[in-house]
């Protein structure tokens, strides 16, 4: 029973890592963002959020080197697993924005977050020591 709280808590630790730095980064989208800009490019959007979710998953080994899960096996899992559960909380937000009136980004939607997640999360599980 305490390997299995153990492993719940190492998996919360990864999922909450990520969704914090997307929700910053959603943040800094909406404050950035110009409403009269013209719709972009798919590709532009996905290429942009791999590299962004790439630049946080760097950051975020600066200020937490190691790894939260500690199993090798476990850790392959997380690398799709937190990811997609990121992508459909950020999706939900996007769901509440619309609900608010508010305008709705890339980040909102499940694809864009499930991208930077996952490629935050595949820089963690190659550089985390």
């Amino acid at each position: 029973m305490e390997a299995i709280i153990e492993i719940i808590l190492q998996f919360l630790g990864e999922f909450l890592l990520q969704i914090v730095i997307e929700c910053f980064s959603e943040a800094g989208l909406h404050a950035l963002a110009d409403a009269s800009e013209r719709p972009r490019n798919a590709f532009v959007l996905v290429l942009g959020y791999a590299i962004f979710g790439t630049i946080a998953g760097g950051l975020s080994l600066l200020i937490l080197p190691h790894p939260f899960i500690t199993n090798l096996a476990l850790r392959e899992a997380n690398v799709l697993i937190t990811p997609v559960i990121a992508g459909a909380v950020m999706m939900l937000v996007g769901r509440w924005r619309d609900k608010r009136g508010q305008e709705r980004f890339g980040i909102d939607r499940f694809g864009y977050a499930f991208v930077f997640a996952f490629s935050m999360a595949l820089i963690r599980f190659n550089g985390a020591s």
